[in-house]
């Protein structure tokens, strides 16, 4: 009686399994619509979605910032120490933003400006370099030969115009996203609120998944839930701080050897490094092309070693020792989780996609070493019994 049990539940469980596949490649099949049918559904819940990402972010100086509090002496302190631990963080916060919106955002604007008004000269130079090339150049093939010629047609100073235009409706439609007075004030109260009640909050959730879920599967989901959370903290704060440190140590390096544009190729690399692997690539390859239009062959070569070796020694000193051994995952598992992210989600799916597939790799693992112990009991017992 057991046995059919037991067989019966491995039907249902594999039926389940193959419904969720179904579903998920409908889904994937007819992307724009379920796509579009999420973009409105968050734009109604983005200001409370900020508010939760937002408090995400704080939890942690949060909890830091209370334990102090309430180590004081003065009693007064010692008792308020919740509320006065959100004060405390977000005015932390506030200056953090202060500093990066008036120290770096004008180096930054300014670079970006003195690049965009130097690009019809770099164009040209781009194209005569092209002409000076010896005849029998690999470059000189008539594909590239053709798509030279094209690209020298252009009327740059036209285009540049045409997509200022667009690039000053864009950063207006930013703009407006975070002007909006409603959504920051909606998001600000979520994130307070929830800062302020987190032990509570837990509970509740802690208490509404138990009382649905047996003994064994809220464990479970606890478990998995416990771990998920370490492993996209542990993976944003860790990138982050890691693209800090990368893009100081290369904007310094850039500002020794002189380059132009060396804060914006600074903070590129940086931004772009939180992307495992390809960000780095992409980032440097661009650093490399700006440096060799602006400067020449000698210094692009000087510019890409260095560079290079900056990227060895965080792949291999800076990066483990703030990471850790907690995120094991192959290269090649990355890669192909960032590609799938970057394909449906954009540059947001690229950086969650590694964290995300960590998470997976750990449940397959788990499921995987589960169904082999009980395999193993099961042939300890019935030798004979070969198991599909």
């Amino acid at each position: 009686m057991e046995e059919i049990k037991q067989g019966w539940k491995k039907r249902i469980s594999w039926l389940l399994i193959a419904i969720t596949v179904v579903i998920v490649y409908k889904m994937l099949d007819n992307f724009s619509s379920v796509q579009a049918w999420f973009e409105s559904f968050f734009r109604i819940l983005k200001p409370f979605l900020i508010g939760i990402l937002i408090s995400y972010i704080l939890f942690i100086p949060c909890t830091k910032i209370e334990k102090l509090f309430k180590k004081s002496k003065l009693k007064l302190i010692a008792k308020k120490s919740r509320g006065l631990s959100v004060i405390a963080t977000y005015i932390i916060f506030v200056l953090i933003l202060i500093i990066i919106i008036n120290c770096i955002f004008p180096i930054l604007r300014d670079s970006v400006i003195e690049l965009v008004n130097n690009i019809p000269g770099y164009y040209e130079t781009i194209v005569n370099k092209y002409k000076e090339l010896p005849e029998d150049s690999v470059l000189k093939n008539d594909i590239i030969k053709e798509k030279v010629t094209e690209f020298s047609n252009i009327d740059i100073k036209q285009f540049l115009s045409i997509n200022n235009e667009k690039i000053l409706e864009y950063i207006k439609s930013i703009i407006d996203i975070f002007s909006g007075i409603f959504d920051a004030f909606v998001s600000i109260i979520v994130s307070v609120y929830i800062l302020l009640q987190r032990t509570t909050i837990i509970k509740a959730l802690r208490r509404f998944v138990r009382a649905i879920f047996k003994k064994e599967t809220y464990e479970t989901i606890d478990k998995y839930f416990t771990k998920a959370n370490q492993v996209f903290f542990t993976f944003i704060s860790s990138q982050l701080l890691d693209a800090v440190i990368v893009g100081i140590l290369t904007t310094i390096a850039m500002m020794i050897l002189k380059v132009k544009y060396a804060p914006l190729i600074g903070f590129t690399i940086g931004l772009f490094n939180m992307i495992p692997y390809i960000g780095a690539i992409v980032a440097v390859s661009i650093g490399i092309l700006v440096t060799f239009i602006t400067g020449g062959f000698g210094k692009a070569l000087a510019m890409a070693i260095v560079v290079i070796i900056l990227q060895q020694i965080d792949a291999n000193i800076i990066n483990p020792k703030i990471i850790g051994s907690s995120l094991e995952i192959s290269p090649l598992l990355v890669i192909f989780s960032i590609t799938i992210g970057g394909a449906y989600f954009g540059i947001l799916g690229m950086f969650l996609a590694v964290p995300i597939a960590v998470v997976l790799k750990i449940g397959l693992t788990d499921f995987v070493d589960a169904r082999n112990k009980i395999k193993d009991e099961e042939e300890k017992r019935s030798p004979w019994i070969t198991l599909i």
